[in-house]
């Protein structure tokens, strides 16, 4: 299987070119106001408008129905990812009501946590693991921190996992030997804070070194 690399917190037409053309697979774009990534659904559909066969991600936190209704319908995302505390009955609602891929974000920072993450296997299509916020954060995601990667060792899961949580260029090298691992179910990498020159601004010379580094 080709390695999937998603480029998360998307917010200018460069960006995403950019994302397109370094053969990324999924393009994620934030609907949570507090982040300096965020986008509303509108803004989403024009950045996506010319865009095809690549998944195109709309990455929530608790979100209610009616934020979900509007970002599907002037997106229209190809996946869903829950980045709050949704649980498993939250994800079946969501999956039976828009009918879409869901992505399950869930942070990690022992082995207690990623039993958690287990139980969410098989209830979703895509495991995000990424690692739980400092202490004060604003943000479930985005914070460029990492986990303990050696937990993962000998991680089967029926779902395929995604790698996230503070992958730069300075680490990309191991996190992707923890996808050609395999011992483990990941299958890509997520990155966001990592390509950027700062808070929210996406550098498009990071995109390519990171893809040209993955692909």
């Amino acid at each position: 299987m080709k390695t999937q690399i998603k480029i998360c917190g998307l917010s200018t037409p460069e960006a995403v070119a950019s994302v397109v053309t370094g053969g990324a697979s999924h393009l994620g774009f934030i609907f949570f106001s507090k982040s300096p990534r965020h986008v509303s659904p509108q803004q989403a559909g024009e950045l996506i408008s010319n865009v095809s066969g690549l998944e195109t991600v709309a990455v929530t936190v608790n979100a209610d129905n009616i934020y979900l209704d509007e970002i599907v319908e002037l997106m229209n995302p190809t996946m869903l990812q829950l980045h709050g505390s949704e649980d498993l009955p939250r994800v079946a609602e969501v999956k039976s009501r828009y009918r879409l891929p869901v992505i399950k974000a869930l942070a990690i920072r022992d082995e207690t946590d990623l039993e958690k993450a287990r139980s969410y296997d098989g209830a979703v299509d895509l495991l995000l693991l990424d690692a739980k916020p400092p202490k004060g954060a604003d943000l479930p995601g985005g914070n460029g921190v990492t986990f303990d990667w050696s937990l993962l060792k000998g991680l089967q899961t029926r779902t395929p996992i995604l790698l996230s949580g503070g992958i730069d260029l300075g680490n990309v090298d191991e996190a992707m030997s923890r996808v050609r691992d395999t011992s483990n179910s990941i299958i890509g990498l997520d990155v966001s804070s990592g390509v950027e020159s700062t808070p929210g601004a996406k550098d498009i010379s990071k995109i390519e070194a990171f893809l040209a580094a993955c692909i």
